[in-house]
């Protein structure tokens, strides 16, 4: 018998956490091994559980949610730990940070319980979490809050960051597309390959990247100008 998922819970608010409990636990395949308040628990509990996921809210007393999520991804102890962020559109920024410091993905507040479900799933298969077309559009905001009042041009400089340097050109392009939040079944469609080769290629990102999932490669090509704000709905 496979063994259940295992979850924390963080959330400073004890009817979200109880209402969370109660979903999963009621998954066979799913079972919530604790609860966090704040940050700073959170931190500690991880070290001694090491959970599958960590379902993390943003906004907590002592220590937020961007700050755990940073000190539990940089623990080597965890690194098989998948951080999902809870948050709403209204904190683009704080989503951008969690990315950037290794969560895997993130859900809105007001999810579908089903949809819930199916995302601590996902990211415990090391799938995409969702729709990388949301976390785009989330990067795109805060990229285009940052860069204000200077409009993006419309040709784009070739982009020269370091992390690029060890990239073939094939490999170059499909971080692009990743980027833009194509799936490896999308992008093999669009540069005509087989999906196991899509795949291949973006397997071979994470470890020339040292991403720890999709959603780290996506805020990579943003960061190093492979797509922009302007390019990423073209």
């Amino acid at each position: 018998m496979t063994a259940a998922i295992r979850v924390l819970v963080v959330d400073d608010q004890t009817l979200v956490r109880a209402g969370f409990r109660a979903l999963l636990d009621s998954e066979p395949d799913i079972e919530v091994v604790g609860e966090a308040v704040d940050g700073a628990e959170a931190i500690r509990l991880a070290g001694e559980l090491v959970p599958d996921v960590v379902l993390m809210d943003v906004r907590m007393p002592r220590v937020d949610g961007l700050e755990a999520t940073g000190r539990i991804t940089a623990d080597v102890r965890l690194a098989a730990v998948r951080v999902v962020v809870l948050t709403t559109f209204e904190l683009d920024e704080y989503v951008f940070g969690a990315l950037r410091a290794g969560a895997a993905g993130f859900l809105l507040k007001d999810v579908e319980p089903e949809a819930l479900v199916e995302a601590v799933r996902l990211v415990h298969d090391g799938q995409a979490l969702l729709a990388p077309r949301v976390t785009k559009r989330l990067i795109e905001a805060y990229i285009a809050a940052e860069s204000a009042p200077v409009a993006t041009p419309a040709v784009v400089p070739a982009p020269d960051d370091s992390r690029l340097a060890d990239l073939t050109p094939r490999e170059r392009e499909i971080l692009g597309l990743v980027g833009r939040g194509l799936s490896n079944h999308e992008i093999a469609e669009h540069l005509v390959l087989s999906p196991l080769t899509a795949k291949t290629h973006v397997s071979r990102l994470f470890l020339k990247l040292g991403a720890r999932d999709r959603a780290q490669l996506v805020v990579t090509a943003y960061e190093t100008g492979l797509v922009t704000a302007s390019s990423a709905g073209s």
